[in-house]
Protein backbone atom coordinates (compact mmCIF):
# COMPACT_ATOMS: atom_id res chain seq x y z
CA UNK A 1 0.00 0.00 0.00
CA UNK A 2 1.27 3.62 -0.46
CA UNK A 3 1.90 5.53 2.35
CA UNK A 4 2.52 8.93 2.34
CA UNK A 5 5.73 8.93 4.98
CA UNK A 6 7.18 12.08 6.59
CA UNK A 7 11.02 12.14 6.99
CA UNK A 8 12.69 13.72 10.12
CA UNK A 9 16.60 14.86 10.18
CA UNK A 10 18.75 17.72 10.70
CA UNK A 11 19.49 19.55 7.94
CA UNK A 12 23.20 19.04 8.45
CA UNK A 13 22.39 14.99 7.55
CA UNK A 14 20.88 16.58 3.94
CA UNK A 15 23.30 14.76 2.01
CA UNK A 16 22.87 11.69 3.70
CA UNK A 17 18.82 12.28 4.09
CA UNK A 18 18.45 12.43 0.28
CA UNK A 19 20.48 9.15 -0.03
CA UNK A 20 17.47 7.53 1.88
CA UNK A 21 15.09 9.28 0.14
CA UNK A 22 16.33 8.75 -3.73
CA UNK A 23 16.68 4.82 -2.97
CA UNK A 24 13.51 5.04 -4.58
CA UNK A 25 12.68 2.45 -2.14
CA UNK A 26 9.31 4.30 -1.53
CA UNK A 27 7.15 6.10 -4.29
CA UNK A 28 8.43 9.67 -4.99
CA UNK A 29 4.48 11.16 -4.63
CA UNK A 30 4.49 9.90 -1.18
CA UNK A 31 7.73 11.78 0.51
CA UNK A 32 7.18 14.86 2.74
CA UNK A 33 9.68 16.31 4.63
CA UNK A 34 12.35 17.70 2.29
CA UNK A 35 13.17 21.45 1.39
CA UNK A 36 16.00 22.93 -0.24
CA UNK A 37 18.26 25.04 1.42
CA UNK A 38 17.08 28.49 0.14
CA UNK A 39 13.29 27.56 0.77
CA UNK A 40 14.45 26.29 4.54
CA UNK A 41 16.09 29.38 5.14
CA UNK A 42 13.68 31.60 3.55
CA UNK A 43 10.92 29.62 6.19
CA UNK A 44 13.20 29.57 8.93
CA UNK A 45 13.90 33.36 8.61
CA UNK A 46 9.97 33.98 9.37
CA UNK A 47 10.71 32.76 12.93
CA UNK A 48 9.53 29.85 14.73
CA UNK A 49 5.82 29.98 14.28
CA UNK A 50 6.38 29.59 10.70
CA UNK A 51 8.53 26.52 11.09
CA UNK A 52 5.59 24.75 13.28
CA UNK A 53 3.46 25.94 10.63
CA UNK A 54 5.43 24.58 7.93
CA UNK A 55 6.12 21.52 9.51
CA UNK A 56 2.41 20.68 10.41
CA UNK A 57 1.81 21.54 6.89
CA UNK A 58 4.18 18.65 5.73
CA UNK A 59 2.46 16.50 8.36
CA UNK A 60 -0.58 16.35 6.81
CA UNK A 61 -2.10 13.66 5.41
CA UNK A 62 1.22 11.06 6.48
CA UNK A 63 0.87 7.87 8.09
CA UNK A 64 4.21 7.46 8.85
CA UNK A 65 7.46 9.49 9.98
CA UNK A 66 11.20 8.15 9.64
CA UNK A 67 13.52 10.16 11.51
CA UNK A 68 17.07 9.97 9.90
CA UNK A 69 19.54 10.26 12.93
CA UNK A 70 22.59 11.14 12.23
CA UNK A 71 25.38 12.88 14.63
CA UNK A 72 23.69 15.50 16.11
CA UNK A 73 20.34 14.80 15.36
CA UNK A 74 18.90 14.99 19.19
CA UNK A 75 20.56 18.79 19.30
CA UNK A 76 17.35 19.41 16.92
CA UNK A 77 14.49 21.18 19.00
CA UNK A 78 12.69 20.70 14.90
CA UNK A 79 13.34 16.97 15.10
CA UNK A 80 11.83 16.85 18.53
CA UNK A 81 8.75 19.55 17.43
CA UNK A 82 8.53 16.50 14.77
CA UNK A 83 8.32 13.31 16.40
CA UNK A 84 5.89 14.84 18.90
CA UNK A 85 3.21 16.04 16.54
CA UNK A 86 3.69 12.68 14.57
CA UNK A 87 2.99 10.58 18.69
CA UNK A 88 0.29 13.29 18.76
CA UNK A 89 -1.08 12.50 15.26
CA UNK A 90 -0.77 8.80 15.47
CA UNK A 91 1.40 8.10 12.74
CA UNK A 92 3.76 5.47 12.89
CA UNK A 93 6.75 6.12 13.78
CA UNK A 94 10.80 4.93 13.13
CA UNK A 95 14.07 5.54 13.07
CA UNK A 96 17.09 4.82 11.31
CA UNK A 97 20.96 5.95 12.05
CA UNK A 98 22.29 7.47 8.94
CA UNK A 99 25.82 8.36 10.08
CA UNK A 100 27.72 5.63 8.62
CA UNK A 101 26.07 6.81 5.14
CA UNK A 102 29.17 8.45 3.32
CA UNK A 103 28.63 12.23 1.69
CA UNK A 104 29.83 13.85 -0.81
CA UNK A 105 33.27 13.77 0.54
CA UNK A 106 33.19 10.43 1.56
CA UNK A 107 32.73 10.33 5.36
CA UNK A 108 30.67 9.45 7.59
CA UNK A 109 29.91 10.20 11.47
CA UNK A 110 29.19 8.83 14.64
CA UNK A 111 25.44 8.64 15.77
CA UNK A 112 24.23 10.20 18.78
CA UNK A 113 22.05 7.50 19.54
CA UNK A 114 18.38 9.23 19.58
CA UNK A 115 16.04 6.45 19.70
CA UNK A 116 12.24 6.76 20.35
CA UNK A 117 11.22 4.57 22.92
CA UNK A 118 8.54 2.02 22.32
CA UNK A 119 9.39 2.20 18.62
CA UNK A 120 11.63 0.68 16.37
CA UNK A 121 15.38 1.40 15.36
CA UNK A 122 17.26 0.98 12.41
CA UNK A 123 20.75 0.95 11.18
CA UNK A 124 21.03 1.94 7.31
CA UNK A 125 23.95 -0.04 5.95
CA UNK A 126 23.62 -2.68 8.92
CA UNK A 127 20.32 -4.00 8.13
CA UNK A 128 20.39 -2.88 4.36
CA UNK A 129 17.97 -0.04 4.67
CA UNK A 130 18.20 -0.02 0.73
CA UNK A 131 16.27 -3.08 0.78
CA UNK A 132 14.15 -2.78 3.64
CA UNK A 133 13.01 0.75 4.08
CA UNK A 134 9.60 0.07 2.84
CA UNK A 135 8.86 -2.73 4.96
CA UNK A 136 10.17 -0.67 7.51
CA UNK A 137 7.34 1.92 6.84
CA UNK A 138 4.75 -0.11 6.57
CA UNK A 139 5.50 -2.57 9.63
CA UNK A 140 5.58 1.09 11.36
CA UNK A 141 2.21 2.02 10.01
CA UNK A 142 0.80 -1.51 10.99
CA UNK A 143 1.66 -1.20 14.91
CA UNK A 144 0.13 2.68 14.57
CA UNK A 145 -3.38 1.00 13.30
CA UNK A 146 -2.47 2.80 9.84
Amino acid sequence: MARKVFFSFKYDDVQRAMNVRNSNVIQADTKSGFIDKADFEAVQRKGDAAIKAWIDEQLEGTTVTVVLVGANTNKSKWVKYEIDQSIKRGNGLLTIDISKIADLNQETTNCCGLTVPGYKNYLWNKDKGRENLGTWVEAAAKAAGK
